[in-house]
């Protein structure tokens, strides 16, 4: 690889959230029963016509803004003709030569911009699903809103690859136009990839790997394809153009057919659509309804907040994640603490990413809110937070119901004193050890101090007194 270089472009397929198809008022929704959501408009019957849904357009003029792409005040649908099982009309209505948007880019972390060609709208195929030797086609998916957004072949590593994906992906479910789930189709990519000896500007043969639905699986495929194609140079033979599927269970690419090109399609106008006319007016007020990006929240919340950069990347992974943020430190003196309970304490409860994504957890961000002021407010110790954040998650009940009047008022210091020599002298072996320079077993004793005041002490105040009180005893 040290000779060659990569050269990747994607082209990605986003399933529009949007209640009905493109073309018809069928549902979109996920799974059901083979082919009941579909009408004689998805399978294209004779007769039928399609219907353009307005908010289609409205989703792609969002996810073009939120992109930086120019918005096309025209474009038009056009049939791209080809036969396949899942497409019994023999045509996909999609655009070609007029775009809604086009001309944009995503910026990575390392500053390079990743250009994007265009975005489009068209309508998904249906499915073919294969058992026991059969294969069966399922219409459902068939007429599912998408756009594609196809870039330019910027791309330079496979983590450029992966890291502009992922951009991709938090900005649409920022909009809230795609849910973008990956496992479920509803995001997708076609990997073109190529190499070329280091130094040289020409592009070199490119093949295109179908259907990545997983950041892994694409990963691991475009190492094998890289290596595949550097092998056949270094041996003299040549990349042939063509379309090629991973392989999971062999971790290969194996070829599908040869690579068609856009003549190939005899693209020609949709004669049943009418023109798209997208007004200055239009765009602006979907400008309006944007939303603040994850780049933008993140940039926020370390400038104004102080939040370490991997804590602000893991609040605005999830839109619903930085809603609850938002709301959780509305009027909070440290924000900072905030995000220490969500990603200590709250994410602990979390078993994987899905689990994050739904973010169904018992403290609503209004009791958080209400948690956190009363340690802005002196009332509780930190120590004694996390613990009633803790009961908060267990029970989803309010701070107001689980922490008493005597709790909030704290531990007096000759209280704090009597209750430390207790600990001292309970704890002699942990002392002992202390002493003999295992500071972790201060630890233990401070542990006995906090369970004996029920968490009300000040850990800090705790932990310096205990240490005097031990030295002090030791001196005589």
């Amino acid at each position: 690889m040290s000779n060659y270089e990569l050269v990747c472009g994607l082209e990605t397929h986003i399933e529009l959230s949007t209640k009905t198809k493109i073309f018809c008022s069928c549902t979109t929704e996920f799974g059901g029963d083979p082919n009941t959501h579909c009408c004689p408009v998805c399978i294209g019957l004779p007769g039928t016509l399609p219907k353009l849904n307005k908010k289609v357009v409205e989703y792609a003029v969002m996810a073009g803004l939120a992109t930086n792409c120019e918005i096309s005040p025209v474009s038009k649908m056009d049939r791209k003709n080809y036969v396949y099982p899942d497409l019994p009309k023999a045509y996909q209505i999609s655009q070609y030569d007029m775009p809604l948007c086009k001309n944009g880019y995503v910026e990575l972390s390392n500053g390079r911009k990743v250009r994007i060609l265009r975005i489009h709208i068209e309508e998904d195929a249906g499915k073919l699903v294969h058992q026991r030797g059969s294969t069966y086609v399922d219409y459902n998916r068939g007429g599912v809103p998408l756009i594609e957004i196809v870039t330019e072949p910027d791309i330079r590593s496979i983590d450029e690859a992966r890291e502009y994906l992922e951009r991709l992906q938090l900005v649409m479910r920022f909009l809230g136009i795609s849910d973008c789930k990956m496992q479920e189709g509803s995001m997708r990519c076609d990997v073109n990839v190529s190499v070329r000896p280091q130094g040289t500007e020409a592009f070199g043969t490119r093949t295109e790997i179908k259907n990545m639905n997983s950041f892994t699986h694409m990963a691991k495929a475009m190492e094998y394809e890289v290596n595949r194609q550097i092998d056949l140079l270094q041996s003299g033979e040549k990349v042939v153009q063509e379309t090629r599927r991973y392989n999971e269970e062999d971790d290969c690419t194996e070829s599908m057919r040869g690579k068609e090109d856009a003549h190939d399609y005899r693209y020609f106008r949709e004669p049943d659509l009418v023109t798209i006319q997208v007004s200055e007016e239009t765009v602006a007020q979907l400008r309006e309804k944007l939303p603040e990006l994850p780049h933008q929240r993140l940039e926020r919340y370390r400038a104004e907040f102080g939040i370490p950069e991997a804590d602000a990347q893991q609040l605005i992974k999830y839109r619903r994640i930085a809603d609850y943020f938002e709301a959780a430190i509305d009027g909070v003196q440290n924000p900072k603490v905030v995000a220490n309970c969500m990603i200590g304490q709250i994410f602990s409860r979390l078993d994987g990413d899905s689990a994050k994504e739904s973010f169904q957890v018992n403290v609503t961000p209004e009791n958080l809110n209400a948690l956190v002021k009363l340690l802005d407010e002196g009332k509780i110790k930190m120590n004694l937070l996390k613990a009633t954040l803790e009961k908060m998650l267990d029970t989803g009940k309010a701070p107001g119901e689980l922490i008493s009047e005597a709790d909030m008022g704290g531990v007096d210091a000759d209280a704090l004193k009597s209750v430390c020599e207790q600990a001292i002298a309970s704890n002699p072996n942990a002392v002992s050890d202390y002493l003999s320079g295992k500071e972790k077993a201060l630890k233990a004793i401070l542990g006995s101090v906090m369970k004996a005041t029920r968490g009300r002490a000040d850990a800090m105040e705790a932990e310096k007194l205990l240490i005097q009180l031990i030295q002090g005893a030791n001196a005589k």
